[in-house]
């Protein structure tokens, strides 16, 4: 969900080239799988499956959308959600009533015959369980690109990673990267391209948010635009009904924030969620590095496993270099 911060910074967001993104992109992997989850799907909502009715999106989007980014010179590290705080366990429910709901409204819109409305609710029936998590993980290995687990939550990761130099710049939907403290945030790196939306065709391209722009434009610090996400909600709790982020933004720089949390926020721990995206878990204790990719493993598990399309498979993993500079999987390492 993230926080919901898009009119206040609509005007710090700029559509960037991919010769701009080459170097080391820390990845939201959670975000990312669900992005691949929602959007790789049948025009019915149907998400693609194999043989045996196991969810093979998140595979697709891994294979594919990673190519992409090796051909352009982007070294991508996926970042995964460790243990949540417990102030994010009703999100968390929230969050499960919503996809249980879109899945039974999906169903009743595919008995109706209406593919659109169908298409709609199977987007946000999206689920990552482990299974997804597993063969994420172990499609990533094969390919030879690293992954982490985060003590917590992987946004804050990422966001650490790039403040400390080992990426440079975080990759996901979502604006909490930016509370949590990442210079540079880039987002529809794993949505760019051609996409429908209300019936359009639309061109999805990467956005770049640099987080100084943001607090000089705005004149405000991180710490007013964590107290602004505050007010309008966060992962952690609801925000005050009625205030936006433009309400949020007056109320901060008016110095009514902590009126407002007393007053209308008696019973949320705003002190612990302060504290947490200010100073998030996070660790060092990794190490990156990008090996030859197991071509045959590969081909083994996709097209061995889950009935990918053998010829497809080896075209992407050993396409020739062409004048555009786009490269093999094995040439890059």
């Amino acid at each position: 969900m993230g926080v919901p911060l898009r009119d206040l910074l609509k005007d710090y967001r700029t559509v960037t080239g991919w010769e701009d993104l080459r170097g080391i992109a820390a990845v939201d992997a959670f975000n990312t799988l669900y992005q691949f989850l929602s959007i790789i799907r049948q025009p019915d909502g149907t998400p693609l499956v194999d043989g045996s009715g196991r969810v093979t999106s998140h595979l697709s989007g891994i294979l594919f959308r990673n190519m992409n980014f090796i051909q352009k010179g982007i070294r991508p590290v996926y970042v995964y959600d460790g243990r949540p705080p417990e102030f994010k366990e009703g999100t968390i429910e929230e969050r499960r009533v919503v996809r249980d709901t879109a899945r039974e409204q999906w169903r009743e819109a595919l008995e109706r015959g209406d593919i659109q409305e169908a298409a709609k609710h199977a987007r946000a029936s999206s689920r990552i369980d482990t299974g997804v998590i597993d063969t994420s993980k172990r499609l990533l290995r094969l390919m030879g690109i690293p992954y982490i687990e985060a003590p917590s939550e992987g946004e804050a990761q990422i966001a650490h990673m790039v403040m400390q130099g080992s990426a440079q710049y975080a990759v996901s939907q979502d604006y909490d990267t930016l509370l949590f403290g990442t210079p540079v945030l880039v987002r529809n790196m794993t949505i760019s391209g051609k996409r429908k939306l209300h019936g359009r065709l639309i061109t999805v391209s990467p956005e770049k948010i640099l987080a100084d722009r943001v607090f000089s434009g705005l004149s405000i610090s991180r710490m007013d635009l964590i107290r602004i996400g505050i007010l309008v909600g966060t992962d952690f709790n609801d925000g005050v009904p009625g205030i936006g982020p433009k309400l949020g933004l007056r109320a901060v720089r008016e110095g009514r924030f902590d009126a407002i949390v007393s007053e209308r926020m008696p019973d949320v721990d705003v002190p612990d969620i302060l504290d947490f995206f200010e100073h998030p878990p996070v660790t060092d204790d990794y190490s990156l590095g990008w090996e030859e990719p197991d071509t045959d493993g590969i081909i083994s598990m996709l097209c061995g496993e889950y009935a990918f399309s053998e010829e497809r498979v080896r075209k992407v993993l050993g396409a020739e270099v062409t004048g555009t500079g786009q490269k093999t999987l094995s040439s890059w390492f």
